[in-house]
């Protein structure tokens, strides 16, 4: 979908009036967390944010919580609702990005990513709860178009994500009739998510389209916002057709992944890069 049909179906459905609307944000000093707030805080919402390092500028209160620790999101996340005097929407935000080629063994990278995309989100949206129950609140769980249409380079990401929709499923069943959780997936937004990536010689540029930031916040808000709530939003036109591809016909999308990757090898974007140095001899090997 893209987002002046978004737009559309909220105008025609009917939005819900998000005035004084309880709200925590989870990456919230980040490139989607801070436009995200501050629309729902423009919108009349309250809204307080979680994140590892606040920033001084941050448009609204951001407590500082560390995801991976079982500890501080208990307390953060007590410390946040008492704040707000309740919840009523959740938006697990936070997520990190970073090489990590599927033939490697799992390093420290592949962990952490796991750690904060998926564990980090399930330990908040516990922490969150009964509270969510009491209002029949809603949860928005910002995953990504590759938890169903995979890129290489980049298995840890795929994995935390695609996982992280496994869970917003057993937790959507588990909450049914009670609270609604909606999974969102962008494509690629230019932020500093890319940036390891990028320094470790595999950019996925040119395997994967840009897509505006606002993009993303319309579709964030729709999923808390439309009387109807959804299971699943893609941000784009576009995103649509490669969510429905990848979900009915995957191997067609693995076949167009694959032929654009070999493009890339043979162009020589890998070169000197030693976490694809497997991927670039096998190539090599093929010609």
């Amino acid at each position: 979908m893209s987002t002046p049909r978004l737009l559309r179906e909220v105008i025609a459905g009917g939005r819900r009036d998000a005035t004084r609307m309880r709200v925590v944000v989870t990456g919230a000093s980040g490139t989607f967390g801070r436009e995200l707030c501050a629309r729902l805080r423009d919108l009349g919402a309250h809204v307080v944010g979680l994140d590892l390092r606040p920033r001084e500028d941050d448009p609204v209160e951001v407590l500082a919580c560390d995801i991976t620790d079982d500890v501080d999101v208990t307390a953060k996340v007590a410390a946040a609702i008492d704040r707000l005097g309740g919840l009523d929407l959740l938006v697990n935000n936070a997520g990190i990005g970073g090489p990590a080629p599927a033939e490697l063994p799992p390093g420290e990278e592949a962990r952490r990513q796991l750690e904060i995309n998926l564990l980090g989100a399930w330990r908040v949206s516990a922490a969150c709860v009964r509270f969510l129950v009491r209002s029949r609140g809603r949860v928005v769980m910002v995953s990504s178009r590759m938890a169903v249409m995979q890129l290489p380079l980049a298995a840890a990401y795929g994995a935390s994500k695609r996982a992280l929709v496994a869970y917003a499923d057993a937790l959507r069943l588990e909450l049914a009739g009670h609270a609604h959780v909606t999974c969102v997936y962008p494509s690629a937004v230019r932020s500093p998510i890319h940036d390891s990536t990028a320094e470790a010689g595999l950019s996925l540029e040119g395997m994967s389209a840009y897509e505006p930031l606002e993009g993303v916040v319309d579709t964030v808000l729709l999923a808390a916002l439309a009387r109807r709530p959804r299971r699943d939003l893609t941000t784009t036109r576009k995103g649509t057709v490669e969510f429905l591809l990848a979900r009915h016909l995957p191997a067609v999308t693995d076949r167009i992944v694959a032929r654009t990757l070999a493009g890339r090898v043979r162009a020589g974007v890998f070169d000197g890069a030693p976490l694809a140095a497997g991927l670039v001899e096998r190539e090599r090997d093929r010609e």
